[in-house]
């Protein structure tokens, strides 16, 4: 959110007790080594089983009612407040790692060999266990319920489907998610009405000719010029066909074809991915995406299978609740704008059942400093506290919107 927009909605903060804002919380003095632990010993997406265990072991040491979890990896956590019934907000972390070798040198480095937390999915779990910690120590601050979801498997797109499928966030009114963001400093906030994380697309294309022998290349159809053809020709979508003001990225990750030196194939093929913000964007991006494949291939005699999937939409948080949370940040953090992200996350799927929050926290922000994805990606342990701050304040927040709006199915019955 903008400075300008925090500011035209600060009366509306002051119309909730103030009891929903409570600032800077004294984080748990541990959650440092917490976060070493977490970031050495990295789990790939769906197999997170100690992750799970360590992050169970950590809420019943606190307090924390854990829940049972149809899922075999993840975590579902409960901390029900003093102050009678009310709404139930989840806070949500992701924990899984990337199969990434670790090239950061840091002491705490990855010890799960060609696993590493190069997304800081290990600062999200500490700062929300810091966060379910603090509300467990102080459930005469709200009343209702807040839920700690860790959940698995964000980096294939597939874990939000997974805790939706299995009902987790059926007694949910609001669910609130961060993501470290390393293009931000530690004690920076980036939360809003406007796109946050781009909508993902992947698609994969099949060509299919007549083999050949390379000294006879007139004998077949070969399908590696047109696969070059189609790489070249597929890169003018966006900058001859799309608004210049929208951000649209395609980005053609891998190509194959051919196994022999002296054989012309009879397959070839490539796949990748669209990343957007706007629909109508995406939709475009499709027709002249088959156009290009089907004229290109029709040209060099050959034929073609295109696979398309758009799983994934933008981010985006409820405008009423987004600018309530962000109008409290300046108590403990600087609100800062928001930068898009080309980057996707699967936090888009709860929109679709829930009213949602998610912000981005500051993790490094020095010049130069690795993105995420990168071997060399460092999330800095100064960030924690802020993710602490901000799921707590977020969550009390909503909480407080909630009840004050009666829109809460309520608590007592759950």
């Amino acid at each position: 959110m903008s400075e300008r927009n925090a500011t035209d909605h600060a009366d509306h903060a002051t119309d909730i007790t103030a009891s929903a804002v409570v600032g800077h919380v004294e984080a748990a003095p541990d959650l440092v080594a917490i976060r070493h632990y977490l970031h050495a010993h990295p789990e790939r997406s769906f197999k997170e089983y100690d992750t799970s265990i360590y992050l169970a072991d950590q809420l019943k040491a606190h307090g924390v009612e854990v829940l049972d979890n149809p899922l075999e990896t993840g975590v579902v956590g409960l901390v029900r407040g003093e102050g009678g019934p009310g709404p139930r907000v989840a806070l949500r972390a992701d924990i899984d790692g990337l199969p990434i070798v670790e090239d950061t040198g840091l002491p705490f480095a990855s010890v799960n060999e060609g696993v590493m937390h190069g997304c800081g999915h290990d600062l999200h779990m500490t700062g929300l266990l810091g966060a379910a910690f603090w509300l467990a120590a102080h459930r005469d601050r709200f009343a209702g319920s807040v839920k700690i979801l860790f959940q698995p498997s964000e980096e294939t797109g597939q874990g939000a489907f997974a805790m939706l499928d299995a009902g987790l966030l059926d007694d949910v009114d609001a669910i609130i998610g961060t993501h470290n963001n390393p293009n931000y400093r530690p004690g920076e906030v980036a939360v809003g009405v406007e796109p946050m994380m781009a909508g993902c697309v992947r698609f994969q294309v099949t060509l299919h000719a007549d083999g050949t022998h390379a000294g006879y290349p007139h004998k077949g159809t070969g399908p590696i010029e047109a696969l070059a053809s189609m790489v070249l020709e597929l890169q003018t979508i966006v900058s001859r066909n799309v608004n210049a003001l929208h951000p649209l990225v395609l980005s053609i990750t891998e190509v194959h074809g051919g196994r022999v030196w002296n054989v012309v194939p009879a397959e070839a093929g490539f796949q990748g991915t669209v990343r957007y913000f706007h629909k109508e964007d995406s939709l475009l991006a499709e027709r002249r995406f088959k156009a290009v494949v089907e004229h290109t291939a029709e040209a060099f005699g050959i034929t073609a299978d295109v696979a398309w999937d758009d799983f994934q939409d933008p981010v985006v948080s409820d405008a009423p609740l987004a600018r309530a949370v962000a109008a409290d940040v300046r108590g403990y953090a600087a609100l800062e704008p928001i930068r898009p992200s080309m980057a996707g996350e699967d936090f888009c799927e709860f929109a679709r059942t829930t009213r949602s929050v998610f912000a981005f926290i500051g993790s490094n922000g020095e010049e130069g400093c690795a993105d995420w994805h990168s071997p060399r990606f460092v999330g800095l342990d100064a960030s924690i506290p802020t993710f602490v701050d901000f799921y707590v304040n977020a969550a009390l927040r909503v909480l407080a919107e909630l009840g004050t709006s009666g829109s809460g199915s309520g608590d007592a019955a759950r």
